[in-house]
């Protein structure tokens, strides 16, 4: 039994233990990706060949997929297992699948990033990180082998969670909002980018309107030394190339 395994089950019934009554299982709607499909995109997007890296750590990540309900319904990670990408970045992924998903409408798409400026002390969404609390039970549910896997224990329950940094997309089908995805394990600026080149490879990059100076939910790097947004909807830089890489792969500017 990996080291991995081992603190994700001791958390897991420290967590079940003090919510004696796990969520159960919601009414899903129609998951906007399979695990298989998700997964072979992820690891077209993580290290990707003929263009641009992200920008970032270059390190292996999460991701996940819910359905309209907010139910999670596709999880993968593009390392050989589960411990080679950070292992708290499951939860996260899940959380701004969650959050895009939740947060966007057919002629409003906004992706995790574009929440950043507007979460901050005195800004107009200020706590928005506490309204839609996470749901530990079930993050931390059933045995922690089958992270990442089809049978992963979120399938099917609402995690829950507000993430207000890059790397949360709501999915378009061109006629309306069908999900969210939401990837970690890089910094936010690459998991953005890398978010982008996933939803792209799914083919539900089909966003009508949105905050980003696109017209879509790309990134939007204005924020001054102040730490202020100019639009309102920006995102601070990560200290690496992913700005530029966003700029040439349509994710932003």
């Amino acid at each position: 039994m990996s080291s991995y395994v081992r603190a994700r089950d001791l958390f897991a019934s420290l967590i079940v233990a003090a919510f004696a009554m796990a969520a159960s299982p919601v009414f899903a709607a129609a998951c906007p990706a399979s695990h298989e499909t998700l997964l072979a995109a992820l690891k077209a997007s993580v290290k990707p060949t003929g263009g641009p890296s992200n920008g970032g750590l270059d390190t292996n990540e999460w991701a996940s997929v819910v359905d309209r309900t907010g139910a999670v319904c596709a999880i993968a990670f593009s390392g050989a297992k589960a411990d080679d990408q950070w292992p708290g970045s499951r939860a996260i992924s899940a959380e701004k699948a969650f959050t895009a998903n939740g947060l966007s409408l057919r002629e409003a798409a906004i992706s995790t990033a574009n929440l950043w400026a507007a979460a901050q002390p005195g800004g107009s969404l200020y706590s928005l990180v506490a309204s839609n609390p996470v749901n530990p039970a079930v993050i931390y549910a059933g045995p922690a082998t089958a992270d990442g896997t089809a049978k992963d224990p979120m399938i099917g329950k609402v995690a829950g969670g507000i993430i207000v940094f890059g790397g949360g997309l709501a999915l378009y089908d061109g006629k309306d909002v069908v999900g969210g995805l939401g990837v970690s394990g890089d910094t936010s600026c690459a998991d953005h980018n890398i978010a982008w080149r996933i939803r792209q490879k799914l083919g539900l990059d089909k966003v009508r309107a949105g905050v980003g100076q696109n017209r879509n939910d790309g990134i939007i790097y204005d924020v001054g030394p102040t730490g202020k947004s100019a639009s309102g909807w920006g995102h601070p830089t990560c200290g690496g190339t992913e700005q530029s890489v966003a700029t040439q792969i349509g994710a932003g500017k």
